[in-house]
């Protein structure tokens, strides 16, 4: 299918949709989705819960037991 999509993360945790055809570029890995547009935006809207970026999340829990 040529508008098939892939779903693609990175280490921040953010993700992306890509066309399945494009090489996946650096810093980006596969999320393990793809199909139609509406597939993978379901798939990520699943999936990605909290749209802070992982070290943002990291962060703020040590700030948070540290300061009990």
């Amino acid at each position: 299918m040529a508008d098939e999509q892939r779903v693609l993360v990175n280490d921040e945790e953010q993700y992306a949709l890509w066309p399945r055809h494009k090489e996946v570029p650096d810093g980006w890995r596969d999320a393990g989705c793809a199909g139609s547009r509406q597939e993978c935006l379901d798939f990520v809207a699943r999936t990605w819960t909290d749209m802070r970026p992982r070290s943002v999340r990291e962060h703020l829990a040590v700030e948070t037991a540290r300061l009990g």
